[in-house]
């Protein structure tokens, strides 16, 4: 009998050494098919399985527990052979880098209690043969990137308590397969692509005491009968889902609920006073839902309650004075509502409030004081964009744990109290758009752990103080649009971690520090509007992280720091206005995505190189008024994105290039003021394009107008071809073509042909400017359908003869009006009063007969006035406005007229001699002969004049 025991003892111990030598295989083989296995590197042969890392055995050397959490493990699960692991009761993977499908052997691990694959990147379906392990309890897939239905199979696991799904890509089930969990205790499918009304099989799961729907596309009233079928909440959330309707007054039977989250929902009619008979509540948050409404003032009742978020309910509301009793918040945010009123002093009951937010609102008055001497534990103060107002209190400086202070955009008056300087452990500072004034304070170099210090938009003065060197954690520093002055201390190139530094709109003074950007890795500098001078530090973009710079409208000099050219990840750059000097295409090199570079107002020379093409994202390029020369190169025309280009005023020659029709982006150009010339480039069966300003000025361009005009711009706004060599007609298809022209501008070509009267049809048209060409016939009568939009026109020195047509006086809005230097002939409308805003009216130099009408003395805005070389007579008007031109030459060689300013007086009798000689006629008699001769003489004359002119 003794010999037979220990047979079976024997074997027994041989069954089990077979049993774990098989799952140690198991486990090496899944260990080897691992990307990354480093952790397990004690999983050998030479090592029994259960001392391995992460597995744990029961006596007889079963593996009864796998534990692998965040060991940075890589691969899948296919090689694990989990029918070699019969006594497995937990598997637990969490927070891996395990990825591919969960596999449906899994299943076969009976004994399995607990499975967690959360946070991992497993993909596909979820197996529904997991519904199979009916002992398991704890269910955790959440954070992985599973898809497709929830298995209707789960709902039927008979023990689980812990059931956890969320962050997948997870679609709703079919529901009505899905059986009640009454088990589970814990459920959680927040994040995923669930939708429809709140689902039944959840209302079923009697004893669930934490629901996390969050976070999905719920929709519909929450349930009023949620209390009756969940008693035992203690943890709601459905928030960021698409539930209306109001808050069930049924939620306050809910006697254990702590924790409410039902914000960014649809929900609406207000915040209900229930809510004060849930004693219990720890966090409520009902922020992101249109309720409307006030603030109960019952809320402050909730003596338990420690979190309270309120932000963004469109309340309109006081800040009730009962939420001081809150002796227990932690956390409240009431931020983007409509508050008005004060801040009751009685908030200083709140002793435990760390983080205080009531930004976006209309609060006013002052903070009070007590906030701070009361709020011992306060790490977060945020109340910006309020209308709160007088000085920052002192007291500021008693709440040492602050980490973050926005106090921007409100109407603040009086220094930076240098209290400030005692929040040793302040992270962010933000005191900008205010109306502060004085010095920066220099206690502020004490804040070791500042990262961020704004205070733009203020009215401070003085110099920034040299302990700004101290604060060597900052990384952002914008005092931007200031008064500040002076020169920047050099103890600012000590901020080694600085990325982000703005000074612009200030009057500062000096050079920029030679070592400023050396070390550092700066990717915002923003000089503009100051008057710096001298050279900009060669170490500026030592670190090449430069994205971000301007340097505009200083006293800047010198070549631009060379180390721009490797700055890769340059971005937005603006050096307009100073003295820079030097070879463009030497400075900047290739710049992937560069959006705009202004250099304009500089003294840049060289030639535009092809490898500017390359700056493929480019919408912005400004090159005007500098000293760069060459051809415009055609590489330029790959710039597809580019928006606006202006290359004016340089010295520019060649043919413009025929492609630039492939800027499809294109809204701005400005070429005017260069040595281009040839015909300007044309096309065929173009696409229109945003092209809405063309400026083509004081080139030689040649040819005949512009067709490609009527085909590709259509949004076309400002033409200007004026100072060119263009010649022939206007084409009338310029009325339709280009509706939406405001501003045109031919003069100093070639044009010839009468004046389209389609012009007439431009309704958006403001100025019109035709002078210096040789244009023929009359101004088209159908001027006068031009809006009140059109304030000028010029049509002098052309060739156009008749009559002023009544009709241009009926444009209202004209505050220019230039005829000289025609032929025209008749008299003066009597209408020409009715352009009471007219500041200039030139009609010198034509053949203009009869009297000056007496409606020009309404012209009472008109400043300039020029109606000489014509054959006018009879007496200058008088009025308030005309009393004020006493120049004579305004009224020169016309021999009929009199009166002021004219040294020829107005008698009765020698009114009519000057109405009789201003006739046009070589007709006299002997009374008057001298005079008529000398008439006749002085109109050949003047004739002879213009034409020479």
């Amino acid at each position: 009998r003794h010999l037979l025991l220990v047979v079976s003892l024997v074997s027994a111990l041989a069954g089990a050494n077979a049993a774990t030598e098989s799952e140690a295989e198991a486990l090496l083989a899944w260990k080897a098919s691992l990307a990354a296995a480093a952790a397990l590197s004690d999983w050998t042969k030479a090592a029994p399985a259960c001392s391995w890392l992460g597995v744990s055995c029961d006596a007889a050397g079963h593996v009864l527990s796998l534990r692998l959490v965040g060991l940075g493990l890589t691969g899948t699960l296919d090689a694990l052979d989990f029918t070699a692991l019969p006594d497995l009761a937990t598997l637990d993977l969490n927070n891996n880098n395990l990825f591919g499908a969960i596999p449906a052997s899994l299943s076969r691990l009976r004994s399995l209690a607990k499975l967690d694959l959360g946070s991992n990147g497993f993909n596909g379906s979820i197996p529904p043969q997991l519904g199979d392990l009916s002992g398991l309890v704890d269910l955790r897939l959440y954070n992985n990137n599973l898809a497709d239905a929830i298995p209707h199979q789960l709902s039927r696991l008979p023990r689980i308590k812990h059931f956890d799904l969320g962050s997948n890509f997870l679609t709703d089930p079919d529901y009505s397969r899905f059986s009640p969990m009454p088990t589970v205790n814990f459920m959680s499918l927040y994040l995923n692509y669930l939708t429809g009304s709140f689902p039944e099989f959840v209302l079923n799961s009697s004893n669930v005491t934490y629901l996390d729907l969050s976070q999905n596309n719920f929709s519909r009233p929450i349930p009023d009968t949620l209390p009756k079928k969940l008693p035992n909440l203690m943890y709601l959330n459905l928030s960021v889902n698409a539930f209306s309707g109001g808050i069930p007054a049924s939620l306050s039977k809910l006697r254990k609920l702590r924790d409410l989250r039902i914000s960014t929902n649809y929900l609406t009619g207000g915040i209900p006073d229930f809510l004060e008979s849930m004693s219990q509540m720890r966090v409520l948050e009902l922020g992101g839902n249109p309720l409307g409404g006030p603030i109960p003032p019952v809320l402050g009742r909730l003596q338990m309650l420690q979190r309270l978020d309120l932000r963004s309910a469109m309340l309109v509301s006081t800040i009730p004075p009962q939420l001081g009793n809150l002796g227990n918040l932690r956390f409240t945010d009431l931020s983007m509502n409509q508050l008005s009123g004060v801040l009751p002093p009685e908030l200083a009951g709140m002793r435990k409030i760390r983080e205080f937010g009531i930004s976006s609102n209309n609060l006013a008055g002052q903070i009070p004081p007590a906030m701070f001497t009361s709020w011992p534990d306060l790490i977060n103060f945020q109340v910006f964009k309020n209308s709160f107002t007088g000085k920052i209190p002192p007291e500021i400086g008693k709440a040492t744990k602050l980490e973050i202070l926005y106090l921007f955009s409100n109407n603040f008056t009086g220094s930076i109290p240098v209290e400030i300087g005692q929040l040793v452990n302040l992270v962010q500072l933000d005191l900008s758009v205010n109306w502060l004034t004085g010095l920066i304070p220099h206690s502020l170099g004490n804040l070791k752990q500042l990262t961020r210090l704004t205070l733009f938009f203020n009215e401070l003065i003085g110099a920034i103080p040299p302990e700004i060197g101290d604060m060597t954690a900052l990384q952002v520093l914008d005092v931007n649009t200031n008064h500040l002055e002076g020169e920047l201390p050099t103890t600012i190139t000590s901020l080694g971690n600085l990325q982000y530094l703005a000074l612009f709109d200030n009057n500062f003074t000096g050079t920029i520090p030679p070592d400023l950007g050396k070390g550092l890795s700066l990717t915002d500098a923003a000089f503009g509007n100051n008057s710096f001078s001298g050279e900009l530090p060669q170490s500026l973009c030592h670190g090449l992280a430069l994205q971000n710079f301007t340097a505009n409208h200083n006293n800047f000099s010198g070549t631009l720091p060379p180390c721009l050219k490797n700055c890769a990840g340059l971005y937005h750059v603006r050096l307009e206005q100073n003295q820079f000097t030097g070879d463009i295409s030497e400075v900047f090199g290739v710049h992937p995505i560069l959006d705009s570079l202004d250099v304009s107002k500089n003294q840049l020379t060289g030639k535009l190189s092809p490898h500017w093409s390359q700056c493929t994202n480019l919408t912005l390029l400004s090159m005007n008024n500098n000293l760069m020369s060459g051809s415009i190169p055609a590489a330029l025309c790959r710039l597809t994105s580019l928006r606006s280009l202006d290359l004016s005023n340089n010295q520019f020659t060649g043919e413009l290039p025929h492609c630039w029709l492939k800027l499809k982006a294109l809204v701005f150009m400005d070429v005017s003021n260069n040595g281009l010339w040839g015909n300007f480039p044309a096309s065929t069966s173009l696409d229109d394009f945003p092209l809405q300003s063309l400026r083509l000025a004081n080139n030689s361009f040649s040819g005949e107008f512009p067709s490609v005009i009527e085909t590709c711009c259509s949004m076309l706004i400002t033409l200007d071809l004026g100072d060119n060599m263009f010649v022939g007609d206007i084409p009338s298809w310029i009325g339709t073509s280009v509706p939406l022209l405001r501003v045109l501008t031919l003069p100093s070509n070639k044009f010839s042909g009468v004046i389209p009267s389609e012009l007439s049809k431009l309704s958006n048209l403001q100025v019109l400017d035709l002078s210096k060409n040789s244009f023929t016939g009359s101004i088209p009568g159908t001027f006068g359908n031009l809006t009140i939009e059109i304030s000028g026109i010029d049509l002098s020195s052309n060739l156009l003869t008749g009559n002023i047509p009544e009709e241009l006086t009926y444009l209202q809005g004209l505050l220019f009006l230039n005829l000289s230097r025609n032929d025209l002939s008749g008299s003066i409308p009597e209408s020409i009063g009715g352009l009471e805003l007219l500041e200039s009216l030139d009609l010198s130099w034509n053949e203009l007969s009869g009297a000056i009408p007496p409606t020009i003395s309404k012209l009472n805005s008109l400043g300039v006035l020029n109606l000489s070389n014509n054959l006018l007579r009879g007496v200058i008007p008088t009025g308030s406005q005309m009393q004020t031109f006493a120049d004579e030459s305004i009224y020169g060689n016309n021999p009929g007229l009199c009166g002021f300013p004219l040294s020829i007086a107005c008698s009765d009798e020698g009114t009519e001699d000057h109405q009789e000689l201003g006739r046009g006629t070589c007709g006299f008699s002997a009374s008057n002969a001298g005079a008529v001769v000398f008439f006749c003489i002085f109109t050949i004359s003047k004739s002879a004049d213009k034409k020479a002119t």
